[in-house]
């Protein structure tokens, strides 16, 4: 008997590590180098790592009261929704189905294989094929089951935490380059409000996934106190972590050694453990992105599920269907998996990732807002949590937002337009749905 409704079988514990597995991935390796070179000083990029954790954390805050009032899978696409209008929601889902978690998951395996080559050295096209068939390996630990990939993303969280944890101590302790001095150093590199935005930009990258967790909340089995709870504890472990391990690595190499820097958390491993130190974190590193590809990849897939649940998708039926031997939605996570092969043959990780940022942001924006239409047309929801300090966290959050969107759209135009026509791409898509529901 074919059934379309997934099994609630994540728990905290689960939904807490998917939460720290997706969000440090590659940017806590990758993001560090433009983030400094973009605040311009030591100061200014801690701050940025700071104010990034800061809007991150409102925002979070902010979409736990939501989410616990509208629990269902597909995350922020339920919540537009809800609180806006199907219009909205479809682009969302458009965007995030087309765009963002094939994009973002491409990166991943892109920046994966990269890494990769520091122990065996390949050609362009074999870097290309390589992270193909990292994609689709995670697809298919993905489709035999669900759990599985759950137990994946808590050995990868566990696995890519010792490499942090030692540089974070390693690096406190054993650093020679002045890094608490370098930071107080006001007097160190000129203050720019544009570029300080693009830094905070490339840290909201590093910090970005948490909110993929509520994409499965149909699927937790008590996501009313468990999600907020996974989301908030989350998130403070790793902007713990993010502003330990960059106090860290400005402590081993000095400001212009880092702005120089390809592989920055390498190049601080070498300086204290020479090259057996590079090796260990270049297997860190492998084992952190292959858990945020596996994390992106299993609550990402779930906003085109829930929009093919809807018939809201072309190709729905298919898209919408549950695999019935292993209960996972198999169809949709394999037409994710070709997207995202189709985005490493043509993109780069920089790009990708620009591009994914700029359009999700301006959705989230719109998802910490509806807190106010929630509370005012939506006040039958029954919501077991209540952001602190309404309506400042939420404030927060939208004014953080703004300030993202409008430095990206002045820093780089170009992404930003790009994503913005790719989503509007959706709206033709839209009203041939509206038109055959009508029919």
């Amino acid at each position: 008997m074919e059934h379309n409704t997934l099994k609630k079988s994540i728990g905290l514990f689960e939904a807490m590590t998917m939460v720290v597995g997706v969000v440090i991935g590659s940017g806590i390796f990758f993001k560090a180098t433009p983030v400094y070179s973009n605040a311009g000083s030591p100061l200014w990029g801690i701050m940025a790592w700071i104010v990034g954790g800061l809007i991150t954390m409102a925002s979070a805050l902010t979409i736990s009261e939501i989410a616990t009032a509208i629990p269902e899978t597909g995350g922020v696409f339920a919540y537009l929704k809800v609180l806006y209008d199907d219009r909205i929601a479809f682009l969302f889902g458009w965007m995030q189905s087309i765009l963002y978690v094939p994009g973002v998951s491409a990166a991943l395996a892109i920046v994966l294989v990269t890494q990769a080559t520091f122990f065996v050295p390949m050609s362009a096209l074999t870097q290309k094929l390589c992270a193909i068939f990292f994609i689709f390996f995670i697809i298919i630990l993905n489709v035999l089951s669900t759990q599985l990939g759950a137990k994946l993303q808590l050995v990868a969280t566990i696995g890519k935490l010792i490499p942090i944890a030692i540089i974070i101590v390693a690096g406190l302790i054993m650093g020679k380059a002045s890094g608490i001095s370098a930071i107080a150093d006001t007097t160190q590199g000129v203050f720019n409000l544009t570029g300080f935005g693009v830094a905070i930009l490339g840290t909201l990258w590093a910090y970005d996934g948490w909110v993929g967790v509520g994409n499965m909340a149909g699927e937790m089995k008590n996501p009313s106190k468990d999600l907020p709870r996974a989301i908030i504890f989350g998130l403070l472990i790793i902007i713990s972590v993010y502003i330990l391990i960059n106090t860290a690595i400005i402590n081993v190499l000095k400001y212009d050694i880092v702005i120089a820097s390809k592989q920055v958390t390498t190049d601080a491993a070498v300086s204290l453990f020479g090259s057996f130190g590079a090796r260990f974190i270049s297997v860190g590193i492998m084992v952190s992105i292959l858990g945020a590809l596996n994390g992106y990849l299993m609550t990402g897939v779930r906003i085109p599920f829930a929009m093919a649940q809807d018939n809201m998708l072309p190709f729905s039926k298919v898209l919408g269907k549950i695999d019935p031997k292993f209960d996972t939605p198999t169809n949709v996570l394999l037409f994710q998996g070709v997207l995202a092969s189709l985005y490493v043959l043509t993109g780069s990780f920089e790009m990708l990732t620009n591009l994914a940022m700029f359009m999700v942001w301006v959705f989230f924006i719109m998802a910490v807002g509806g807190i106010f239409i929630l509370r005012k047309k939506h006040s039958h929801l029954v919501t077991t949590y209540r952001v602190p300090l309404y309506p400042i966290i939420p404030l927060v959050g939208i004014i953080g937002g703004l300030y993202v969107v409008v430095s990206t759209f002045l820093g780089d135009m170009q992404s930003a337009i790009i994503g913005i026509v790719i989503t509007l791409i959706g709206l033709p898509f839209y009203y041939m749905h509206k038109s055959k529901t009508r029919a």
